[in-house]
């Protein structure tokens, strides 16, 4: 039995889209996102109160890159993973883990823009610099991307996946658009049936705009 505890428009997207490119039998879980999971009996799968959670083989595991190799070692067939041993194994644990580079930037501006809800509480400097950072970011994806359809040469793996949901979300903040291989990839990689499964209804996402600019900033 596996069941995803998820939340729209979270990490846990990132889980629920490896779930459908694996191809296997799961029970979604989806949990507004706010109190109920400080609940005391979601704490006890998940005690940091976040999503995602995935009960499997009789326990639960938390944190996506863990769920992510851990997925892909269990069904090796799908060649998402790459094993130890495998000359790309070290590039796939890269580029899994950059995912949470992207997403720590793009939780400081979720914070700003969403879950602060009085404009004296937002600061507009954290604003660009979380959005300067997501360049960067974007920067180093370019970088990979050059001479790549793909982050790995051996093709489509669960770091396209980790990295391409972080910027879906990143997306929201600070556009990839002055970024051509990174544009080309993130649509290649958004054009999969796995992806669109794992996209919110529109009236259940946590960011109702597509984009959120940077305010500007008051002189004096």
């Amino acid at each position: 039995m596996i069941r995803l505890h998820h939340a729209h428009q979270t990490r846990s997207m990132r889980t629920l889209w490896l779930l459908e490119e694996l191809g296997v039998e799961y029970e979604l879980v989806v949990h507004p996102f706010g109190k109920n999971l400080r609940s005391s009996d979601y704490l006890r799968l998940n005690p940091s109160g976040r999503v995602p959670a995935l009960e499997i083989d009789e326990g639960c595991m938390f944190e996506t890159a863990a769920i992510t190799g851990y997925l892909c070692e269990l069904f090796p067939d799908t060649a998402l993973g790459r094993a130890p041993g495998d000359p790309e194994r070290r590039d796939w644990l890269v580029w899994v883990s950059f995912a949470e580079t992207i997403s720590q930037h793009t939780a400081a501006l979720t914070q700003q823009h969403i879950a602060l809800y009085e404009d004296e509480m937002r600061s507009p400097i954290v604003m660009k610099l979380e959005a300067a950072r997501l360049g960067k970011c974007y920067a180093a994806l370019e970088g990979r991307l050059q001479g790549r359809e793909y982050l790995l040469d051996g093709g489509f793996s669960a770091a396209d996946i980790s990295c391409g949901q972080a910027v879906y979300m990143s997306r929201h903040f600070a556009r990839t658009d002055p970024f051509p291989a990174v544009e080309a990839w993130y649509g290649r990689i958004t054009d999969r049936p796995a992806f669109k499964a794992s996209l919110p209804p529109r009236n259940e996402r946590l960011y109702p705009r597509e984009f959120y600019p940077v305010p500007e900033m008051q002189n004096g």
